[in-house]
């Protein structure tokens, strides 16, 4: 199948698109025409790698470096990225932890619960307000909060990070309305996507992949390619009467009753 062109002529920011989901986030983006700006925190040679992956497909991407928790570090990135561009229409806010080291609820840390809302409820909120306020002043932009479908069942393993994507939705229906109708601030929730990380967690390696798989009426799991053009989809203009949504995709596993 030919890839479609839905960003043409369009600019888009990703953050932590250094690796992982992020990194084919950003990927999609270029290859559908879009120009890119990668965020990393630290991880400088990964969104070098990103960046040179978008090139050598013959699109446009640069880097730019914050710790999304910290407000001058936001503000000093949308500046850096609406100067670079000239304006913003798309913000890919994938940036966000799990707790990946933790595999039961009894081994709790406040350092964890600590980090955990810093990165994904404050850094996501300041985020769309920072970046979304300035797309209200141009006069049109999408965002795409990346959530999780863990506010489904919750969370045995990490309520922390329960709590937080639960954070995220809330953080998407405020600005949805404050934005509206200029700035659509959607939340787009893969199931679980086989990154580097995951590939490498404990409970994953010891028999979770399996029994995931087996309750998944679609019977498998995607890798992170596969879902980077879903995301993508809230900020097209085929979503241009989206807005405050919750859309997953984790292949049938938390189908939702009517």
């Amino acid at each position: 199948m030919p890839m479609p062109r839905r960003f043409e002529g369009r600019t888009v920011l990703v953050t932590g698109a250094g690796t992982g989901y992020g990194a084919e986030i950003a990927v999609r983006a270029a290859q559908e025409g879009a120009r890119v700006a990668v965020h990393y925190r630290s991880s400088v040679a990964g969104a070098d790698r990103t960046v040179a992956r978008i090139k050598d497909i013959g699109g446009e991407a640069f880097t730019v470096q914050a710790d999304i928790s910290v407000h001058a570090d936001v503000i000093r990135m949308a500046s850096e990225v609406f100067d670079r561009f000239g304006g913003l229409d798309v913000l890919v806010n994938n940036v966000g932890d799990v707790a990946g080291d933790q595999m039961s609820w009894r081994n709790l840390t406040e350092e964890s619960v600590d980090h955990l809302l810093a990165v994904d409820v404050k850094g996501t909120m300041l985020c769309v307000h920072e970046i979304g306020s300035r797309m209200l002043d141009q006069g049109h932009g999408a965002i795409v909060n990346i959530g999780s479908t863990v506010i489904v069942r919750g969370s045995m393993r990490a309520p922390q990070y329960a709590a937080a994507k639960y954070g995220v939705l809330g953080i998407t229906k405020s600005y949805a309305q404050a934005f509206a109708p200029f700035v659509r601030v959607n939340t787009f929730a893969p199931g679980f996507i086989e990154t580097e990380t995951l590939l490498n967690r404990e409970d994953w390696k010891s028999g979770r992949r399996e029994d995931l798989i087996a309750k998944t009426p679609m019977g498998r799991i995607p890798g992170p390619s596969e879902l980077a053009g879903t995301a993508l989809f809230l900020a097209t203009d085929d979503a241009s009467h989206m807005t405050g949504v919750y859309l997953n995709a984790d292949g049938g596993y938390n189908m939702i009753g009517a």
